[in-house]
């Protein structure tokens, strides 16, 4: 099988690279592309391009535009890549009869209520971002290929930006700290995402029923303020030369700490079919996160 990576260098294609090598040789690009081969979503005529050049039996898209609140005020350039581009690899996809693999994102739903969201319940984005990648979704769905799209959440790796590194940080450099306490949701780590995307991508070549839009976090639920203690407490624990005192971190609501973007409050995802699709077991957040930080790479 071979494989068509984009997003290489990002928190998820990092880890693909590597899950997806058990499936076959690998054509891993970043923004940069190499050898003539193009790699920058911005360039969709070069990325389809690219993909007719190599002709792989699978596209996987791990390139994203996940700057959430620049989105508000880059919202041409969040089109491009979030919308524009997929859809743009799905017909190219769709055309040679490959699979298209794609990443998604809590953020299409509105974040009401308290019940974890299905992959039928009725979408609702609240912003640029989650607007840009429900279409891109939706131009997926309209290419008429075959297709895997996980919507995820709070992704985190050891490699990247993100979340439980941003609270070390802080942690020691301040005194208290102040954490959202009212948004709700999964900490997902991109190994456990891209070890899961190699094995339904297994399953997809050999039936192409499974095609179609799954849920794929870790199991359990949290808020951003548990979270940040549990990540703090963790690194204190191993030792870590951390300034904040456990009970100095506090929390705080949405509405107190204003963002050019709205977050969705309830960002809880359904997993019951990619779990019973592709027979697997997604672990507990608490587990990847502990991973991370006991390797000492965050």
């Amino acid at each position: 099988m071979k494989i068509l990576l984009f997003g290489k260098d990002g928190q998820v294609g990092w880890e693909l690279q590597r899950s997806l090598a058990l499936l076959g040789p690998v054509v891993a690009l970043g923004r940069a592309g190499r050898d003539g081969l193009v790699g920058d979503l911005q360039d969709i005529e070069g990325a389809c391009a690219t993909v007719r050049s190599l002709r792989p039996d699978a596209i996987v898209n791990a390139a994203a535009y996940t700057a959430v609140d620049k989105a508000e005020s880059e919202p041409d350039v969040a089109r491009v890549i979030n919308t524009a581009a997929p859809t743009a690899l799905a017909r190219e996809a769709a055309a040679l009869g490959s699979w298209l693999v794609h990443y998604s994102t809590d953020y299409v739903f509105d974040g009401s209520g308290t019940t974890p969201w299905t992959e039928d319940d009725a979408t609702g984005p609240l912003g640029v971002y989650g607007a840009t990648k429900l279409a891109g979704e939706q131009g997926i769905q309209a290419a008429g290929g075959k297709h895997l799209v996980f919507r995820t959440s709070w992704v985190y790796a050891a490699r990247g930006n993100n979340f439980a590194k941003t609270m070390l940080r802080l942690a020691k450099e301040r005194d208290e700290l102040s954490v959202v306490v009212d948004q709700v949701g999964a900490p997902t780590g991109a190994e456990a995402l891209a070890d899961a995307t190699a094995h339904a991508l297994r399953v997809a070549r050999q039936d192409a029923g499974v095609s179609g839009t799954y849920h794929l976090a870790a199991s359990g639920e949290t808020n951003w303020l548990e979270y940040a203690r549990f990540v703090i407490d963790r690194a204190r624990a191993q030792g870590a030369a951390v300034r904040v005192p456990a009970d100095s971190v506090r929390g705080i609501a949405t509405r107190d700490y204003p963002t050019p973007a709205r977050r969705p409050l309830n960002s809880r995802l359904a997993t019951h079919k990619f779990t019973s699709t592709f027979d697997l077991c997604l672990p507990p957040w608490r587990e990847g996160v502990a991973r991370v930080l006991d390797e000492g790479n965050t």
